[in-house]
């Protein structure tokens, strides 16, 4: 089965992890939550990164706010995909996250959604996923049917009220 694991740097960023996690569940991935923050538990960090694919991990999804060095820190010490999310915050609207997240130096890739973005990243995992994962990506191509099945209805629905 398919795993991935995913990283807050706060608890309080539940919120913006939980669609994330539903959407991944519903595609049958199973699913490890954990707080780790980069600044206040780098030891947690470095030892969740350097045993996360021994753990059976494939894709690894980091939450965080304001500084916002989870994605990186855990990019640093795995080869394993990491997408950073980042998080809306009271002082920059989360722009302050989003920029921590996207200006990675060379040689530590951070995929990265928009703010509070959790669905995105976990539909990101599960693209990922499904280049190994036939039966993902089958979900996957229905999931995108029944989004494009739906806004076609909706269009017609709107045509026909005007």
């Amino acid at each position: 089965m398919a795993k991935v694991g995913i990283l807050m740097g706060s608890k309080s960023d539940f919120d913006v992890v939980k669609p994330a996690v539903s959407v991944l569940k519903k595609f049958g991935v199973e699913v490890e939550v954990r707080v780790i923050s980069a600044h206040r538990t780098p030891d947690e960090a470095h030892a969740f990164a350097a045993s996360a694919r021994a753990n059976g991990m494939e894709v690894l999804i980091c939450a965080a706010g304001k500084a916002a060095h989870l994605g990186g820190v855990i990019a640093a010490l795995t080869t394993l995909p990491v997408i950073g999310l980042p998080v809306k915050t009271d002082m920059m609207g989360g722009l302050d996250s989003l920029l921590s997240i996207v200006q990675m130096p060379s040689g530590i890739p951070v995929a990265t959604v928009g703010v509070n973005g959790g669905e995105n990243a976990g539909l990101l995992a599960l693209q990922i996923l499904g280049i190994k994962y036939p039966e993902i990506e089958a979900q996957l191509s229905a999931y995108k049917t029944a989004m494009r099945e739906k806004i076609n209805a909706d269009d017609k629905a709107l045509q026909e009220l005007l």
